[in-house]
């Protein structure tokens, strides 16, 4: 039986100010269908990932267009979440969740049926919009629903465990799916899915509502997206080789209009982004371990997806399959570090994590020329990391607020993942292409036009190759700039991940301060903590 929070009654619908009709709701069962969303959001974020190719053939993508493909979904995703974590804490979660179901298989079908670049990556816009609804919803049910610690404990990590083994598994499901369909099938998979929730969501979730919920901001929203998508582009033409002032200004830029965002939150009565939250250490602390998890995490799928299938020489089914183990530890060491956190206390856990984090980028950069093997290897050293890290993460988050800010807590934890997810793409996946082109030595015996294709993308190369005389030589010159630019980047990455432990190490200290609720004036305050001394 679930419970609302203080001065509730156990009721159907969990409100933090006003109970409503009693209707039993089994707090697990609720669970069990808010990881339907879940795996849903993680899933569609990487199941192209072995779909490019099929849908660069289809449709004959410009290679910027190829780009957006990809990146325009969680882009569009991270700038939503906050503002769309109002909308739920106004209209009432379960609701939300219903509506962004329904729209996200409308919107998978549209992007299904597309026979064009433009039309797929609308698709994709479209898709993240109704995205956007359902994650931070279903954190904050999770956060009413769960009113004993080690419960909603043990529920965060499941929940976190089943993000991180979507993101795991769309990979898995895109190459299962291109073995017998064609790509439109990675884009439709989520369609019965969100179906299915739509009519179980009803009967097996309360209601809850915030009694003194935000003010939608529009503005806030669209800044929010002005800020990451020129940042995200400049870090991508830096990497990648491209005009060093276009990237310089688009950084800048984005910068810029960053600050104004900040400005604009401090102004403002209601917020969209309650910056009073991030006075507590923990609170940021957690939001920076779940950025740098999705970082470290998509990154790494970004070139081990290519490593397997066109340097080992592996079908996507099967590359896909390598990927089982490490998703299989991230899921497990999630699990357990909820448990353990009991006994050592979260830091232990968080920071444990990141150090196995950074060492499953050194040790790929240190075999990575050893075959496939030593790679997944490295990717359940990884996994083990991020499971422990961001399970923990995820609920420092949600748990060092008061419960009528739950909202907005996890919608902001939210947007961390979603950063990281953009930021492992364009970071490491931009690290690894510029490295790639820098190292690639064309063979003489390979044209201009044919060099300068195969320059661009390790793709690229292989399709040159194909047609070329020269393109056994051609080939195994790009395999060889690909394993030496991930192994500079496993370093590069590596080394900036145990220094990024460092910071965490300090954020998570045993704080002297909680954040408290002023429930008539709705404003946070840091207040001495039970035991702390001054």
């Amino acid at each position: 039986m679930s419970t609302a929070s203080t001065g509730t009654q156990q009721t159907g619908t969990v409100r933090t100010a006003q109970p409503e009709q009693p209707r039993k709701i089994h707090p697990w069962l609720a669970l069990a269908a808010l990881m339907f969303p879940v795996l849903t959001v993680s899933v569609t974020t990487t199941a192209l990932s072995f779909a490019l190719p099929d849908i660069a053939a289809d449709l004959r993508p410009t290679a910027t267009q190829l780009l957006w493909i990809v990146d325009v979904y969680p882009l569009i995703l991270a700038g939503l979440l906050i503002p769309m974590g109002t909308v739920g804490d106004r209209v009432g979660r379960r609701l939300l969740l219903i509506i962004g179901s329904l729209g996200f298989a409308g919107a998978s079908v549209f992007g299904g049926l597309a026979t064009s670049a433009e039309m797929l990556i609308a698709a994709r816009v479209a898709i993240a919009v109704f995205g956007s609804m359902l994650l931070p919803a279903t954190l904050s049910l999770i956060r009413v629903i769960f009113d004993d610690d080690a419960a909603r404990r043990t529920a965060i990590a499941i929940w976190t465990a089943g993000f991180s083994a979507g993101a795991a598994l769309g990979p898995i499901v895109g190459g299962s799916l291109m073995q017998v369909f064609s790509w439109h099938a990675a884009v439709l998979v989520a369609v019965p899915v969100c179906l299915g929730f739509a009519v179980v969501a009803p009967f097996a979730l309360p209601e809850s509502k915030d009694p003194r919920p935000g003010k939608l901001d529009v503005v806030s929203a669209f800044l929010a997206i002005l800020t990451m998508t020129p940042i995200v582009y400049g870090i991508k033409t830096l990497a990648t080789g491209g005009q060093v002032l276009n990237g310089v200004v688009a950084i800048v830029f984005g910068l810029a209009v960053g600050v104004i965002f900040v400005l604009r939150q401090n102004r403002l009565a209601n917020p969209m982004v309650e910056l009073a939250l991030f006075r507590s250490g923990r609170f940021t602390g957690g939001v920076l371990v779940n950025i740098m998890g999705n970082l470290v995490q998509f990154g790494f799928l970004f070139f081990i997806t290519q490593h397997l299938q066109l340097v080992a020489g592996l079908d996507a089914f099967t590359a896909g399959l390598l990927i089982i183990p490490g998703m299989t530890l991230a899921i497990l060491s999630g699990l357990f570090g909820a448990r353990w956190a009991g006994q050592v206390g979260a830091r232990t856990v968080v920071v444990t994590g990141l150090v196995l984090s950074a060492a499953g980028y050194l040790v790929v950069a240190a075999t990575v020329n050893n075959g496939s093997w030593p790679m997944v290897v490295a990717y359940c050293v990884l996994g083990l990391g991020i499971g422990f890290a961001t399970t923990l993460s995820t609920e420092l988050v949600v748990g060092s607020v008061p419960v009528e800010k739950s909202g907005a807590a996890s919608a902001i934890s939210e947007t961390g993942y979603e950063v990281g997810a953009v930021l492992g793409t364009a970071v490491v996946g931009g690290l690894v292409t510029g490295f790639y082109q820098a190292f690639l030595a064309v063979p003489a015996n390979v044209d201009s036009a044919s060099a300068a294709a195969a320059r661009e993308t390790l793709g690229g190369a292989h399709s040159v190759a194909q047609t070329i005389p020269a393109g056994a030589d051609l080939t195994a010159a790009a395999s060889l700039a690909y394993n030496q630019a991930i192994s500079l980047t496993g370093v590069s990455v590596g080394i900036t991940v145990l220094a990024f432990t460092v910071l965490v190490f300090w954020l998570l200290r045993t704080p002297r301060k909680v954040m408290e609720l002023d429930t008539r004036t709705g404003q946070l305050t840091m207040v001495p903590a039970p035991g702390a001394q001054n």
